[in-house]
């Protein structure tokens, strides 16, 4: 079996590479310089040439403040939706399988009830979700051997995120405020890639939600885990005694450009339904992904 991975340098699609390389499955990874995805042209080349059995989409514009600027938004546009639909018509010329990587964001983010994958309520509240759903019905509607992975506050090695940005924060201040009343779990890029390479090589198509076990936390819980870990592995800095973490609302915290979600719980019991191992606790993630981290350079 032979996978085109777009996004290789962003922190999915940079640990799904290596998952396929793990499996012994041939894995062929691009970013823009190899394939612009915004371009027919050059995603009609590429494809056709590697000519691969599935094509895994991880590519995306994910700034999600940066999204609502009115001069970025067509730029947003083109790569979440044209840039989707270009790949979406070359699977169905070539009648392979396409992984399209999406987001909680497609739906309202309110209530406490969990989202589930085949749900169609869609509502985004922002740009980027808008975008993101029009890529999941350009896949939906252009093919039948379709997934759509919706996940939610990932993490991974290559690339920002939020854990690495705690740390850098906490390394100069004694005194952090965190949102507490944003819910969801998050997501290790390394736990998650394993799970879409077990998903690829079947015809279990579908949509799926897909973060790690764990629990539903917020933002202030998941700081609070971090640090605590941190300080287990000897950085005395993030210790209760030299950091304080307050937990505040949205509101209190400050409106970003981009309207979060307060609700971004994914039900993944569909993933147990058919066949495919869940990913491991969030926090036994934290612990995995700290000890791979350079904390000190952060």
């Amino acid at each position: 079996m032979k996978v085109l991975v777009t996004g290789v340098k962003g922190q999915l699609g940079f640990d799904v590479v290596n998952e396929l390389k793990e499996k012994n499955i041939e894995a062929v990874g691009v970013d823009i310089e190899e394939m612009d995805i915004t371009d027919k042209a050059s995603v009609d080349k590429v494809i056709k040439e590697v000519n691969p059995d599935a094509v895994i989409h991880c590519a995306a514009w994910t700034a999600v403040d940066a999204a609502e600027d009115e001069d970025k938004q067509e730029k947003v546009k083109l790569v979440n939706v044209n840039g989707t639909q270009n790949i979406a018509n070359v699977c169905k010329e070539l009648d392979i399988k396409m992984m399209y990587i999406s987001t909680d964001y497609v739906f309202n983010g309110e209530g406490t009830e969990p989202w589930q994958p085949d749900c169609k309520d869609y509502a985004p509240q922002n740009v980027y979700g808008q975008t993101k759903l029009d890529g999941e019905l350009a896949v939906a509607n252009t093919l039948d051997k379709y997934f759509i992975v919706r996940i939610a506050w990932v993490f991974g090695k290559n690339g920002n995120n939020f854990i690495k940005t705690m740390l850098k924060v906490g390394k100069n201040h004694d005194q952090l405020k965190v949102v507490s009343d944003q819910i969801g779990t998050p997501t290790y890029t390394f736990d998650l890639a394993k799970l879409l390479v077990s998903m690829i090589v079947t015809d279990k198509y579908g949509y799926y939600h897909a973060t790690n076990e764990g629990g539903y936390i917020s933002w202030w819980d998941f700081t609070k885990e971090i640090f605590k870990q941190a300080t287990e592995m000897g950085y005395d800095r993030y210790s209760e005694k030299n950091i304080t973490v307050t937990p505040v609302t949205t509101a209190e915290y400050g409106v970003s450009k981009a309207k979060r979600p307060f609700n971004s719980r994914l039900d993944k019991s569909k993933l147990v339904e058919n066949g495919f191992t869940p990913l491991p606790t969030w926090q036994d993630a934290v612990s995995r992904y700290l000890k791979e981290l350079d904390i000190e350079s952060l």
